[in-house]
């Protein structure tokens, strides 16, 4: 069966169950029509007897008349003589040896079955024992007519009904074969080619839709995974450029240490940013795929672990920094130190490190920096803020899109690849929290971050 096609298993199966259905009304309606018969035969057989009932009431001393043709009829009198017998003579051994009295009964003889009605009589001579038998012939050839008038009409019934389960299901699935032939030329149609969705709110129509939804959510991966290997080879080949041309450089050196050491050093600063740039593709990579393929989040750290890689964070933004330059603070205020959230320390770390960066960059190393760690009854807030040069106003919407800087950040020297913001923003919203940016007057940026308790 689960190599057939679904419209054949569909009819099969109707099929099969409209046969058991129609076996049942057969057979129920045969049994009726033998009830309806035999009762039939008991009817006829009591009106023939009652005649020589009334005879037999008003006038026993006379003989009864004999019966008509076709009439079967056995009279005792009270002396035990037969004075009518017009019955079968196996039929009349049987009824010898019956017991008397008022008793409906069938005798089933090689010939054929009968159906017999016996009256008791009390007479003013005694006692008279009436007879009336029908012979089940006639009845057995009418259920036999009927039995095989339903058989035919059932089995047409059966036909009919398993060609309309083959129409209606071919008539049903006829918009999945749409379905299907759409699919099949989806990648030859324009980009927002859909499958067609019927007019009727049915479970089709709610498949297609719901295919619909998928299709477009996969156009947009593949629309973001080409639109970052285009925007990851873009910001990749400036740093393989550079870091080329500064190992040619290099090789001019060998002579001079002074010349080579610089050559080699600045080599290494931008081989840093490509690590940076890589390590930020792959985890914004492993975020997005955790977030479209709905992977449960069973990543979490308690509120007293978050601030330990805070005091981490603020320590590596400082050597970053150097102690001359930016003057970077912090201020941690936790009332409740097991209270967990969603995300790692790890991944915080990894928040806190993109922000100071930028908070360092921003203040061209010279700023003051200040990041604030509070707990409310339902969340955990961070604000970090610097006094640097802010962000232009209409470039706030587009911050933590990737790949995405200001203009004035792309100036030659600027080592940051626009992936920072779009990691914070990845981190923070896998644990379901919300992260803003403010410009501060009269300049700086406040980046406030919150993330919900679990």
């Amino acid at each position: 069966m689960r190599s057939l096609s679904i419209r054949l298993r569909i009819t099969i199966g109707s099929a099969l169950v409209a046969a058991a259905l129609l076996t049942l009304v057969g057979v129920a309606v045969h049994f009726q029509i033998m009830n309806i018969t035999a009762g039939s035969d008991q009817t006829l057989a009591t009106s023939d007897l009652e005649s020589y009932i009334s005879d037999l009431r008003n006038n026993a001393n006379e003989t009864p008349d004999k019966p008509a043709v076709g009439i079967l009829v056995l009279i005792k009198d009270p002396a035990g003589a037969f004075r009518v017998d017009t019955v079968p003579a196996e039929v009349r051994t049987a009824l010898q040896t019956h017991p008397s009295g008022d008793d409906t009964f069938v005798v089933n003889e090689p010939d054929g079955k009968y159906t017999v009605v016996g009256r008791s009589i009390a007479t003013t001579t005694g006692v008279w024992q009436l007879w009336a038998v029908r012979s089940g012939a006639t009845s057995e050839l009418t259920v036999t007519a009927v039995d095989r008038a339903l058989m035919v009409g059932l089995a047409a019934i059966l036909v009919l009904f398993t060609f309309a389960a083959w129409l209606l299901t071919t008539l049903a699935l006829r918009p999945v074969g749409r379905m299907r032939q759409t699919a099949e030329t989806l990648s030859e149609r324009p980009g927002d080619a859909e499958l067609p969705v019927g007019p009727a709110h049915d479970e089709l129509s709610a498949l297609a839709t719901t295919l619909n939804s998928f299709i477009r959510r996969m156009r947009n991966t593949a629309h973001r995974e080409r639109q970052m290997v285009s925007d990851a080879s873009h910001e990749l080949r400036t740093p393989i450029a550079v870091m080329s041309t500064q190992l040619e450089l290099a090789h001019t050196s060998f002579g001079d240490a002074a010349a080579l050491e610089e050559e080699i050093i600045a080599a290494q600063a931008s081989l840093s940013r490509l690590a940076s740039l890589a390590d930020n593709l792959l985890e914004l990579s492993r975020l997005e795929a955790a977030s479209e393929t709905r992977q449960p989040h069973y990543e979490s750290a308690t509120a007293v672990e978050l601030v330990t890689e805070l005091m981490e964070a603020i320590d590596r933004a400082r050597m970053l920094a150097g102690a001359d330059h930016a003057s970077i603070q912090f201020d941690a205020s936790v009332t409740s130190q097991d209270q967990k959230y969603l995300l790692s320390a790890a991944a915080f770390g990894r928040v806190l490190d993109n922000l100071l960066v930028n908070a360092v960059n921003a203040s061209g190393g010279a700023g003051e920096i200040t990041v604030t760690l509070s707990q409310s009854a339902t969340a955990l807030n961070i604000l970090v803020t610097d006094d640097g040069t802010g962000m232009p106003e209409e470039f706030l919407p587009h911050a933590f899109e990737r790949f995405s800087q200001p203009e004035a950040a792309r100036a030659p020297g600027h080592s940051g690849s626009g992936l920072g913001l779009a990691l914070v923003h990845a981190v923070i919203t896998r644990a379901e929290g919300t992260v803003t940016l403010v410009n501060r007057s009269p300049h700086g940026l406040d980046v406030s971050i919150l993330i919900p308790n679990i």
